[in-house]
């Protein structure tokens, strides 16, 4: 037990580690895909806050240059522009005009705050825009260190339709920042807690995935507890007497029935902790098929040693699917029980055994078993002494495996009765036979 422990724990914590991983990787998975989505979203969205913005800028700059006209002198007239709502607030709207010697100069400026920018800024674009002959848009560096959005749109002359300035509108990318900065906001701490929650369903997800593994690590646990425990006992007597009969070489033959019994002992704890094996190695290893109890019962009760008489059998006619070597092991753990705990103050076993439609029963003349200890009595390594400890617990995991149940009460006259119900399928019994 010793040796196997740290094996044990090795693999427990390589699981742990593989639960561990499957977690990190799903969690990680999930948040590069959120990242992505996080940064297609707010990049998407500062778009659209500055599509908005130069939208609105060009809207200015088309009404602006709509109201700049000559008047009949040919003179530049700008009065439409001192109360047009275009002219008001931000954007900034600022008229440049070509005056003499080719140089431009500003002759409109609307009123309210802006973002300041550099003249020599709106001159190259407004010399942009006129060289064109088209809108441009452009981006320049503030005075105070921020950044502006800027676009220009040429205007022409009334008469010779030739292009003499420009309306330059200042955009500000504040405008709209705080709304993209709550959505932001929004959306990080959205993708921050759904990160999580991936990690939380991750972990359970893979804990799911990895139970499969688990209970398989765990069956190999009990079963390697199954036979390190019973394996113990036998032996410990075979050892006993071997070295006994080796310091007295005459007295083998009095030592050979306790070491035929410890061998037999054996074979039944190999027997039972395979069979423990094949049921904790899930449905594939569980063949039903169709099995008449009755005979299976007779063969079993035919198979015991002389000195285990009298044993009473009554048996019906009954046809079950069921498993035959899980069911004799059941059967035989029940006869071996009532065999070893149901002898009669100052004589020797008195056991009934009957078969009836899918139940076996088998009854002792034992000290007697009360219901409510049956539960106690069918957990691993519960044994009253010369048991092997897990053979009661054996047979309600044949039961359970096949839909069926054990269950004990008491006997008349005084002991105890097992009844094996292996679940639904038996035929009708049609006559009873005894012996």
């Amino acid at each position: 037990m010793r040796t196997a422990r740290p094996a044990r724990n090795s693999a427990r914590r390589r699981l742990r580690r593989l639960q561990f991983r499957l977690t990190l990787a799903y969690t990680l998975v999930t948040l590069a895909g959120v990242s992505v989505l996080c940064w297609m979203v707010i990049v998407t969205d500062a778009r659209s806050w500055r599509e908005a913005e130069y939208d609105e800028m060009d809207r200015r700059a088309a009404v602006s240059a709509s109201l700049i006209y000559y008047d009949e002198d040919g003179r530049l007239r700008l009065d439409g522009l001192q109360d047009d709502a275009a002219t008001r607030g931000r954007p900034r709207v600022v008229v440049l005009h070509t005056a003499a010697g080719g140089t431009l100069e500003r002759i409109f400026t609307s009123r309210g705050p802006a973002v300041p920018v550099a003249s020599a800024e709106l001159t190259r674009l407004a010399r942009t825009a006129m060289t064109e002959d088209a809108t441009v848009r452009g981006e320049a560096p503030a005075r105070d260190g921020t950044a502006a959005y800027l676009l220009a749109q040429p205007y022409y002359h009334d008469e010779t339709h030739r292009t003499v300035g420009a309306v330059v509108v200042v955009g500000d990318p504040d405008q709209g920042m705080a709304q993209h900065r709550r959505l932001t906001a929004a959306v990080l701490t959205g993708s921050a807690l759904l990160t999580c929650v991936a990690a939380v369903t991750g972990h359970l997800l893979s804990g799911r995935s990895l139970r499969p593994a688990w209970q398989a690590l765990e069956a190999q646990e009990r079963l390697l507890a199954d036979a390190a425990h019973e394996l113990r006992t036998p032996v410990a007597i075979m050892r006993s007497s071997v070295e006994t009969a080796d310091a007295d070489p005459r007295r083998l033959q009095q030592h050979l029935p306790r070491m035929r019994r410890a061998t037999d002992r054996l074979a039944d704890v190999v027997d039972n902790v395979l069979t423990r094996g094949r049921l904790q190695a899930a449905a594939e290893s569980f063949r039903p098929e169709p099995l008449r109890l009755d005979q299976l019962v007779e063969q079993i009760c035919a198979e015991l040693p002389p000195a285990a008489q009298p044993v009473s059998i009554r048996l019906a006619d009954s046809v079950v699917a069921a498993d035959p070597a899980l069911v004799r092991i059941a059967v035989r753990n029940l006869l071996d029980n009532a065999l070893r705990h149901g002898a009669t103050p100052g004589g020797g076993p008195e056991v009934a055994v009957s078969v009836h439609g899918a139940t076996v029963t088998v009854a002792d003349r034992g000290p007697g078993l009360a219901a409510g200890d049956l539960p106690e009595l069918l957990e691993r390594y519960r044994s009253d002494g010369g048991g092997t400890g897990i053979g009661l617990s054996l047979v309600q995991e044949i039961a359970t495996a096949h839909g069926g149940t054990v269950t004990v009460r008491a006997r008349p006259g005084g002991g105890s009765v097992f009844v094996l119900r292996l679940g639904p399928g038996a035929a009708e019994p049609r006559h009873a036979r005894g012996g």
